[in-house]
């Protein structure tokens, strides 16, 4: 069974705040939040007063556990530009199972994001390897492969589909629904800048140049646990409406990010169904092993016990 909820995003122009955390899903297990653009998700610093931390802290206080630095176990990491999904546990075997399922690699996650410019394919699969810079002036960034100062580079896949083409300020601009295959950092910021099309409002990765948007315009729309015995599946909305921010304008749409969402998801379940026919295929598999092994051990017990009988039979005459 899954559980799904979707949310309307915060006012593009309120801040973020102590008050205005918005749950999209709670179970005595997990909290998952529509986590604030412009907000870290914890942080060790005095001064840094306003976290999602903080936030569950104060909506949540009977729920933080004292045994955990934070009080709360993120079970992954969004950046603090970013907005959207964030899937919190609230106990330490629940953050065991999550742990497991990003681990596994089972997790599916995916972001709406507006690019700068019109993105010619509509679909298309971008690879590149993804490793720190070590360039002075950018260690906090990543950069591709074949970069100067990149340093441990590791593959890298993300899957983009086009949803609709239009304007940001006056300017061409895209919007896509991005599925992130592998997790390293950065990774949807650094791959999209790599193939000509850097998300809008993208302080770090343009340089200090695009600065006049409100907000990075990166947002996670689907998280997908295939927890036991229920999967999580929350969604979060799309902020990216010209009611929210009137500076996008749309004017061509090739698929709604439901309808791109329900192909995924159909996608997924049909990879699942087949990995657990695999699975099942083995284990009868193994099980017909055990089947024969024991059958053979059985054999030669009998074999051996008919022997022992005619040496004594023999030994008697």
């Amino acid at each position: 069974m899954n559980c799904v909820c979707i949310s309307f995003s915060l006012s593009a122009t309120e801040a973020a705040s102590l008050e205005n955390l918005r749950v999209l899903y709670q179970s005595d297990d997990f909290i998952v939040v529509d986590k604030h653009w412009d907000l870290r998700i914890d942080s060790k610093m005095w001064y840094e007063k306003n976290t999602v931390q903080a936030q569950l802290r104060h909506r949540f206080p009977l729920l933080a556990d004292p045994d955990t630095y934070y009080g709360f176990r993120f079970c992954h990491q969004l950046d603090f530009s970013t907005s959207g999904a964030l899937c919190v546990a609230l106990n330490k075997a629940a953050a065991g199972r999550a742990y497991r399922c990003f681990k596994d690699r089972t997790v599916t996650k995916a972001y709406i994001a507006l690019l700068r410019g019109w993105v010619e394919e509509e679909n298309r699969t971008i690879n590149f390897s993804i490793g720190k810079t070590s360039t002075e002036g950018k260690t906090h960034m990543m950069c591709i492969e074949g970069t100067e100062g990149c340093e441990n580079p590791k593959a890298c896949q993300t899957e983009l589909s086009v949803l609709e083409y239009g304007t940001y300020d006056g300017e061409p601009a895209t919007k896509v629904l991005l599925e992130p295959l592998t997790g390293r950092t950065h990774q949807l910021r650094v791959h999209c800048s790599a193939v000509g099309h850097p998300i809008v409002g993208d302080f770090t990765y343009s340089l200090g140049v695009d600065d006049a948007p409100y907000r990075m315009m990166l947002h996670a729309h689907l998280l997908r646990l295939p927890l036991e015995p229920h999967t999580l599946q929350v969604t979060a909305g799309d902020p990216f409406q010209p009611y929210v921010d009137p500076k996008w304008l749309p004017q061509r749409t090739l698929r709604t990010a439901e309808g791109a969402v329900e192909s995924l998801l159909d996608s997924v379940t049909a990879m699942e169904e087949q990995l657990e026919e695999e699975k099942e295929k083995k284990w009868k598999e193994a099980e017909e092993e055990r089947r024969k092994e024991k059958k053979k051990k059985a054999e030669s017990e009998e074999q051996k016990r008919l022997c022992q009988d005619w040496l004594s039979e023999w030994s008697g005459e």
